[in-house]
Parts: C-alpha cells; structure tokens; sequence
C-alpha cells in the first residue's frame, strides 16, 4: 500500500501470481482482502448504528429545480427496509416468489430491493424500455413468463399503464409508488412499507437470519446479444465478495466515506450491483441521477451534478464525452465535478484518449492533481468486477488484473491472444431455470468460459495489466477454415467508418469471404431509393467502397479484409430482439430475420451490394 504522488490516494498497486500448464496461463492476485460480509443487509444494519443521520439514498422530487430534494438516511431506510419485508413475509413470499421491477431507478425501487433481500425475496429488475414500448412488451413478457414473480412494481402507476394491464399480470399483486391513473386495483408502495401489524419485529429478524451467503438476491436477464436473454443467479455471497475484493485494492473507500451521483440504470450488474453495494458498503451516499448521456436527459445530469456532485464518477464513454463538452463553457459544472473528485471509472468500452486527457487537464486545473481513472472487466455472471485497474497507467483501454480472491485461465488463441476464463466467489452458481445453460457456461475445472478474449499490454511483465480484445464467441471461420476475429474487426470498421454508419454487422460464417451488413446513419443517405431492404444511394455507396478500399490496404489476410457490404433501408428492431436493452446489436437474430439480405450479401450480381 502507498501514497500515490499524482492522486494522493492510498492505493495497492498491482501484484500477480503466474503459474503454466502447458500453454494455459492461470493468473491470481497477491493482495490479501477482508473476509465478506454474509449478506447486503450487514452493511445496511451497520451504518443504521454507527451513522444513523447520514444520508444514504437521495434523489429530485421532481424534474423541477425548485421542488428540491428526497433524501433518506440510514436509519431511515433500515425502517423502511424492515417494514417491506415484514409485508413480504406476511404474502407468505420467499425464495421461489420473485418480484419484477419495471421502472427505472428511485429511492423506492432501492428500498424494495433491499427489503425484499431482507425478507429473502429475489429482485427482478428490468430495462423499463420493455415495459414503457409497447413493441418490447415481448421482451416484459418472456422475463415474466420465465420467472413467474408474486408481485409487480412500478414507480408510476399512468406512465405503466400499458403494461400493468397486460392480461398476463392479472393474477399478480402491483405495488407502485404514483397510484393516480392505475388501470386495475394497486398496493401503494407507503402501505408495503408500512409493514404488516401481523408480523413482528423478532418474526422480521428470524427471517433475516435464514439470509445467507447461498441465498438468491437478484435475478439479473443478460442482453440476449448473442442469444436469449439468461437469468443469472445472483446471491448475497456474490455481491458481498464483490465488494471485499474491491476495497481491498481501492483502501480509500474506507477512508472517507464516497459519494456518487449516477444514471447508470440497475437492471444491469455495473449500476445495480457494483455502484449501489459500493455505497451501502462503505457508508457512502448514492444520489440518483434522474437524466441519461441523451440529448433529451443530459440537462438533468448537469443539473444533478452541479447540485450534489460525487466523489466517484462512474459513466460510460459517450457520457464522458459529453460532460467534457458541457464541462469546457460550465465553470460551475466543471468546478463541482472535480471539486472533491477521488477516482473517475469508465466501462462499456475504451475512453477515447482525448477524452481521457481533456478530464486529466481539468482536474488539474480545478483540484491541482489528478483522479485515480480506471476501467475494470466483468459481466452480469461475475457480479460483476473480476479484472480490474488499481493503479495509476495514464492511457485508456488497460483493463487491469485480476481481484484478490479470483483466478483467471487464459487460454493462447493466437501469438497475442488469449481466451478468458473466471473462477471465484463473485461467480454465478448458474442460470434460472436452465440447468443445460448452466452446465454449458462452466469447463471442466470450473471456470466460468466468458467467451471474452485479452492480451497482454506486456507480455513480459504481467502486472502491467491487460486489454480487452474482442469476442471469441463471436469468432467464426471463412470457407478457408481462417478464423475471423469478428468482435475486434467489427470495431476496426466502425473507425473505418466513422461519421457514415450508425453500427455494422460482420457477416461471413461458413462463407468464403467476409462481408458488412450496414446500419447507415440517416443523415448520410441521399433519397429513398431501396431493393427489398437494401439502400442504393450511389454517393453513399461510393464513399463507403472508398473507406472499404483503404481498410483493405491495411489488411494483413483474408481474416482481417472486409470485400463486400449492404446498406440496410430497416434500423435494427428491439421488438424482434434484433438490439438489446443495452443498445447493443444481437447478430444471431439480425441474421435469421434478415436471411434473405445475408443471401444478397453474397451475390456478386445485386445492384445494391458494395465490393471492393
């Protein structure tokens, strides 16, 4: 452990074990960590004693600036916590009697997840998209289908109508906050958290110690990008490891207690796992951030952070880009940002550099040294952080080493290239409800097949960290048997692309060369004019060949030359499943919705295909 000069935090810097069986890799991390604790409720219960007036949770009571701010503390939302359970408890609910959650992130929604955690309930939360799009109310329907939850709940119960009145909930209790312009009878979310005068405190505290580490506490749906969405089985033991191996490569969280003022939704893993357990965790105060890096939200977010910013950041890239955008002409925005700033993390993808640098440049302006800026890797199976940068690297993209406490298996896949496998106490024990999915995710000595690739940004000294490099699932191989490194070739074309294309698709499995479906952005197509869902547009088409041209000149072989494209007239289609909830594209069903294009793809002779 050290004084870093640069942030003047307390880190630990990277330290890792290497050990080889013939040519796979086994990596593990020397820094020891505390035990975890049993389950989220210790953390809850603790702060209630120790800083019972602190807030813990916080958000706008409306979009209007003027009509300030909820915030509960510690005490308070232990109250509320053990009122909701005793409510649940009374229904008779438990481990086998899930609650869906609709609605995006609130204080309610925290507070029902936590208690039904206390009561031994799991949480189902969902992108609310499925429920506020009526084209997505497939997507409601097959989470709903799935895990037949006891009870629903919505914060709003007129901007849900649509969905609560869905014949298949009819036989499901609805709590929600906002009763006004319900379409069939609701609970008042006040009333479930009132309690249940039939259910006493020592009958609410027994149940809670039948909480334990094996205990599901969510079930989490993955993005279906490469398939149908999984339920993954998330426990108590899982989140609370989780967060024992982070504090012990990031000792400043115990030091002063953080703050975090943040969108990042809570149907996924990194907002509604790694940031809210980070903050009940370590005592820490999460405030609700009621807008999104969209045009239409973004206004919010500066208002938020202006008014109560964090001590964390957490965000994705593009929000990043934005704020260093608004940050260049908002004194006051840039002042609070970085006032009492100790790290900024990134995830979903790399941190275009100059974003990187512009954050670095005011930061120092503003605080006269830098943020500890980091990224980390995991997914929704790994609850989520088992890779992680805790050091000072001073460039995007390093994705770091492995959490004490977890061992990764790297199998070679080229000269740089290895195959990434999990194995540790953050890892999932399977999915819902599919013991042939579960037995498919794990190899033979128990390790987790993430189906993600890495390499090494030194292969000679490992505690330099590593990189993410793509998916090998989605790899495939050309009629020539030459496998295609489809995942890192679809980012080299969207560079390629960059300013024509909205997103791509490598197409080329089981073909005899590789091929782009196009998703063009609106502004660059010049007319109407379509074949059967194909874009003809003669200057779009020809300003594409020329960038397919110079990418051909940089490519080394076949697996990395791109020879053929189409413009699709159609965006991809959340309805059919072709783009998950996470904006992300799903290839598997683009290409079986889209046979007929795929086909086109390959046909040398159709006025609408691209060759170069």
């Amino acid at each position: 452990m050290m004084i870093d000069e640069t942030t003047g935090l307390r880190l630990v810097p990277h330290a890792v074990s290497k050990r080889e069986v013939e040519d796979i890799i086994y990596l593990t991390s020397d820094v020891p960590m505390d035990p975890p604790v049993a389950r989220t409720l210790d953390w809850l219960e603790k702060w209630a004693r120790e800083t019972p007036d602190a807030v813990f949770l916080s958000e706008r009571l409306s979009a209007e600036l003027s009509d300030g701010w909820r915030d509960v503390t510690y005490a308070e939302a232990l109250t509320l916590v053990r009122g909701i359970a005793a409510s649940l408890i009374a229904r008779g609910m438990g481990q086998e009697t899930p609650i869906a959650i609709m609605s995006g992130n609130s204080v309610d929604h925290a507070l029902l997840s936590f208690g039904a955690q206390y009561a031994g309930v799991p949480t189902v939360p969902m992108a609310e998209q499925y429920a506020l799009i009526p084209e997505a109310h497939a997507r409601l329907l097959y989470v709903i289908a799935k895990v037949k939850p006891a009870m629903v709940f919505a914060d709003d119960a007129a901007r849900y109508a649509g969905a609560l009145a869905l014949p298949e909930l009819a036989d499901m209790e609805v709590v929600v906050s906002q009763t006004d312009g319900a379409p069939r009878a609701v609970t008042s979310f006040a009333a479930l958290a009132a309690g249940d005068a039939e259910v006493s405190a020592a009958q609410v505290g027994a149940r809670l110690a039948t909480v334990g580490p094996d205990t599901v506490a969510k079930i989490l749906f993955t993005s279906g990008s490469s398939s149908d969405p999984k339920g993954v089985l998330t426990t108590q033991g899982m989140m609370c490891a989780n967060q024992a191996q982070m504090g012990a490569v990031l000792p400043f969280l115990k030091e002063h207690k953080p703050r975090i003022c943040d969108w990042l939704p809570w149907n996924h893993v990194f907002g509604g796992s790694h940031n809210t357990n980070m903050m009940l965790a370590h005592g820490g105060t999460l405030v609700i951030d009621s807008g999104k890096p969209t045009k239409a939200l973004f206004q919010h977010s500066i208002d938020n952070i202006t008014a109560r910013p964090g001590t964390i950041a957490f965000n994705v890239p593009v929000g990043y880009a934005m704020l260093v955008a608004e940050m260049a002409q908002n004194e006051a925005l840039k002042q609070a940002y970085f006032k009492d700033l100790d790290m900024i993390f990134y995830a979903g993808a790399s941190l275009p550099q100059d974003v990187w640098e512009k954050l670095e440049n005011m930061a120092l302006e503003v605080k006269g040294k830098l943020p500890l800026m980091i990224s980390s890797w995991g997914m929704t199976e790994t609850a989520p952080a088992t890779v992680m940068l805790h050091e000072p690297i001073g460039r995007s993209g390093v994705i770091g080493v492995p959490l004490p406490g977890t061992e990764i298996k790297l199998l070679p896949d080229d000269e740089m290239r290895c195959e990434l496998r999990v194995k540790g106490p953050n890892i999932m024990p399977g999915y819902f409800g599919d013991p042939a999915k579960t037995a498919e995710a794990f190899d033979d000595e128990g390790f987790l097949l993430t189906g993600d690739a890495i390499r090494f940004v030194n292969n000679e000294d490992m505690d330099r960290g590593m990189v993410f490099d793509g998916r090998v699932s989605e790899d495939f191989k050309l009629l020539t048997g030459t496998w295609v490194q489809a995942g890192k070739l679809r980012l080299d074309a969207l560079e390629g692309l960059k300013g024509l294309v909205q997103d791509v698709v490598i197409c080329g499995h089981d073909r005899d060369a590789i091929g782009l479906f196009i998703f063009p952005r609106a502004s660059r197509v010049h007319g109407d004019n379509s074949s059967g869902g194909a874009v003809i547009d003669p200057i779009l088409q020809a300003e594409i060949e020329e960038r397919m041209r110079e990418m051909a000149k940089a490519a080394t072989g076949s697996a990395k030359r791109i020879t053929r494209a189409l413009i699709l007239v159609e965006p991809p289609s959340l309805k059919d499943g072709e783009i998950t909830d996470k904006g992300s594209l799903n290839p598997r069903k683009i290409f079986t919705r889209r046979a007929d294009l795929l086909e086109r793809l390959y046909d040398n002779e159709d006025p609408a295909l691209i060759r170069v």
